[in-house]
């Protein structure tokens, strides 16, 4: 079959070529964007990419068109499919009737954190020789790509609530099915599609309700709005996961002990045993930090379980994980000054972030570096709660775009003296080279680009080391 996919070099669409590729269709795809990583991978596999979305590019006619959340009523693509009607389908249409039929999925659904849980599930189902398939929403340092067929009954998919297409405004992880389902929270988010928290709830209940008895559901005890939609229908088994500091302590009273819980053997959670109940099953030392990243580890290792991977497997592969690009991720030590680059984009996501690098980091300098890009954090939704999952930061550092619908001298203001706001990435890597010294840690955070501000610091601080010891050594 002769597919063509439109929004091609989106991570889940490109992941989803990938996989029609090994599937032996002959792939091609349009995008706006054509750039590496997506790129590069996509050209391994032999997939033609074509720039922008003329309706040449559907000449000849393929069999099937498969059309990406981003595109919408309008674009000349879209418009010439519908003219001509050709045969479309959505992503998460196509994977559901042409790679999931017949396999035991597993999925990891939550406003954070799928990322980092559907690439530990993987690899932990890998490690255990089990060979599964997968769909990873980002580059997963374990594997060559961010899908795979795989070779056995197992699928791992990372379930997004985002919409599936302009004709289809289900979220996407309805039409996945899993026998295996994580969720590993529920937040507010995508204020763009969803009017409110409720709406958002309304999804993960249809999606609960695709679940069959003989699954299992792995989520949180504390998450109040998961409890709300368990409340709506359940008829899958539960297991909770324990990541409350109580829990992380050993100190959990009574009944919540039966749930999967982590000890900490390290201040960072560097280091943490992983138990069930009053059973341990050995001790987790991997180069992650964070108390969210212990959660992540412990719903795939419930996740894993439910599949016939025993505890005590799922614990070596986590011990060999690597992790996941862009999520808290070290680009480079220069001048003493370590850069990191993370996707945190919600107050959730930011705090927690911080959080696990406080804890790696003890008291040395944290300076935060944030671009407000996701639609929801433009359009101002989060803007209240953004001082408060800063504080951990000594330094924040913001960039205002120019289309940003909300004044963010106001949450500068709220962090006191602590915070500055720049209007040009230029000026933000100059203040950084002056005002940064060693031992110091810049975290920058964003779901995009962000103008690789991360390579111009670093290349900028070297540039600073070359021009003689004085400069940049002490801030100003």
């Amino acid at each position: 079959m002769r597919i063509h996919i439109l929004g091609i070099c989106g991570t889940f669409m490109g992941g989803l070529a990938v996989l029609a590729r090994q599937m032996g269709h002959e792939v091609s795809g349009s995008d706006t964007g054509i750039y590496p990583p997506m790129s590069e991978l996509l050209a391994a596999e032999d997939i033609a990419l074509r720039a922008g979305y003329e309706p040449g590019h559907l000449d000849p006619p393929p069999d099937l068109v498969v059309i990406g959340n981003a595109l919408s009523r309008g674009n000349p693509a879209v418009e010439h499919v519908l003219d001509r009607g050709l045969p479309y389908t959505s992503g998460p249409a196509f994977l559901a009737e042409h790679v999931l039929p017949g396999r035991w999925v597993l999925a990891v659904a939550g406003t954070h954190g799928k990322t980092t849980t559907t690439a530990m599930l993987a690899w932990i189902l890998e490690y255990a020789g089990l060979a599964p398939g997968f769909l990873i929403g980002g580059a997963a340092l374990d594997f060559p790509a961010s899908a795979r067929l795989g070779g056995g009954p197992f699928f791992v998919v990372e379930a997004d609530e985002y919409d599936s297409a302009f004709f289809d405004k289900r979220s996407k992880f309805i039409h996945y099915r899993p026998r295996t389902l994580v969720l590993n929270n529920l937040e507010f988010d995508h204020a763009d599609i969803f009017p409110d928290l409720e709406a958002i709830e309304t999804q993960f209940h249809h999606l609960v309700r695709t679940v069959p008895a003989s699954g299992l559901i792995v989520l949180p005890r504390e998450d109040e709005a998961l409890a709300d939609v368990l409340q709506r229908g359940c008829w899958t088994p539960l297991e909770y996961v324990e990541t409350t500091p109580d829990a992380l302590s050993g100190t959990m009273p009574g009944p919540a002990q039966e749930g999967w819980r982590a000890r900490a053997v390290s201040a960072d959670l560097g280091a943490f045993e992983v138990c069930l109940g009053e059973a341990c099953f050995g001790r987790v030392h991997w180069s992650l930090s964070g108390r969210h990243n212990v959660h992540n580890a412990l719903a795939a290792v419930a996740a894993a379980r439910h599949a016939g991977v025993p505890p005590a497997v799922a614990v070596e592969a986590l011990c060999r994980f690597r992790g996941v690009r862009r999520r808290l991720e070290v680009r480079g030590t220069v001048r003493g000054v370590t850069v990191y680059d993370d996707f945190a984009h919600h107050p959730s996501a930011i705090a927690s972030t911080l959080e696990g690098l406080r804890r790696r980091v003890g008291g040395a300098r944290i300076i935060a570096v944030l671009e407000p890009r996701s639609h929801t954090m433009r359009m101002g939704v989060h803007a209240p709660r953004l001082p408060a999952a800063l504080a951990t930061a000594d330094e924040i550092l913001f960039y205002d775009p120019p289309d940003l619908g909300f004044e963010l001298t106001a949450v500068a203001d709220a962090l006191g003296g602590r915070a500055r706001v720049f209007r040009r990435l230029e000026d933000i890597v100059r203040h950084v080279v002056h005002n940064s010294a060693q031992g110091d840690h810049v975290l920058i955070m964003s779901n995009g680009a962000f103008g690789d501000i991360h390579g111009r610091i670093l290349a900028a601080l070297a540039d600073d080391a070359r021009r003689g010891p004085e400069a940049g050594a002490a801030r100003t």
